[in-house]
């Protein structure tokens, strides 16, 4: 079991050192998302080699390296080839040994079980690319980041990639409009030098360079935090606990767009969010219309909400917000 354990760990790192060089140069912000990717994917490995206890040992042994591992999936796909995840995961493999042609191949067959998966689809056009003695996308590379964008339109990576194919090709009218929408997808240093390969594009086009964006000026969000009078008589605070102050999106996911640790001795405390808050750098305030605030006690100091916790009720705030936010804890 722990041999096993190993090699997925060592598939996992393996193919991320592949696929991450590619884009760190010039989409750092698109590369980070690879790695969730990756990690996923090695899930898929144990359930083809299949429970290691539930095996015979001297009948079967746990890879050793990785391109015991990679034998083993060969094998497995053979008497299962409709799997698309399991030739994504073995071209990933063939890509850490460098076998560019088999990793193009079986990302084909990956691409063919799932045809409405953009990431597995952006995959097999970028390993087109890289089987590509000239690192060309081909029409049939082409193909598949234009099936992948119109499967998710937000697929960064394919958009990336979609316009590289086109400034390869000369099309670099099209290759800048094709990246302009990267540039409210990521973040501020990816962007700039986002900008600056646009601005190439369009320059041997024969357009003018980009508008120069405003600068966003964002007052802090002021919030003001505290305890419900009769709360506070009847309980007793654990002196450890803490208070997040959190902004989330309007209906998009829990990750806080801003956030702010206070002791709970500070309170009442007046909490100042602002971009330098953002646990995301994909994601500011500066960059939200409406924001839902909410300021959490744990006693666990845990920022996900636990058992226990005390809450304020959630305020819905509309930015820029003209006057502080009064959020009671426990109300």
């Amino acid at each position: 079991m722990t041999t096993f354990i190993i090699i997925a760990i060592l598939l996992v790192l393996a193919v991320l050192a592949v696929l991450l060089r590619p884009l760190w140069r010039h989409a750092r912000g698109v590369a980070i998302g690879v790695g969730v990717i990756v990690a996923a994917s090695t899930l898929l490995l144990y359930q083809l080699v299949g429970t290691p206890q539930a095996l015979d040992p001297a009948a079967v042994k746990a890879p050793a390296t990785l391109g015991d591992a990679i034998t083993q999936l060969e094998t497995e796909l053979q008497r299962n080839p409709n799997q698309a995840e399991g030739w994504r995961l073995l071209a990933q493999a063939y890509q850490r040994e460098e076998q560019n042609i088999k990793a193009r191949d079986a990302y084909a067959k990956a691409a063919a079980l799932a045809p409405a998966d953009a990431s597995i689809l952006t995959e097999a056009a970028q390993s087109r690319a890289l089987a590509d003695d000239k690192r060309l996308f081909d029409a049939q590379a082409v193909a598949l980041l234009q099936r992948a964008l119109a499967a998710d339109p937000a697929q960064q990576r394919a958009r990336w990639f979609l316009g590289i194919a086109q400034r390869q090709a000369g099309d670099n009218a099209a290759a800048a409009k094709t990246w302009e929408p990267l540039l409210a997808q990521v973040d501020a240093p990816t962007a700039a030098s986002l900008r600056k390969e646009i601005d190439n594009a369009r320059a041997a086009a024969g357009l003018s360079p980009l508008p120069v964006p405003a600068a966003i000026s964002l007052q802090p969000l002021v919030v003001n935090v505290s305890l419900d009078p009769e709360l506070a008589a009847r309980v007793r605070l654990n002196g450890n606990a803490v208070v997040f102050v959190i902004a989330r999106a309007v209906g998009g996911p829990p990750m806080p767009v801003a956030a702010e640790k206070h002791a709970v001795s500070e309170l009442p405390f007046t909490a100042n969010l602002d971009d330098s808050d953002s646990p995301m750098p994909t994601m500011k305030l500066s960059q939200m219309k409406q924001v839902e605030l909410v300021a959490r006690m744990s006693a666990s100091g845990n920022a996900m909400r636990q058992d226990g916790d005390l809450e304020s009720k959630p305020v819905r705030v509309t930015l820029p917000a003209t006057k502080p936010i009064e959020l009671v804890i426990g109300q």
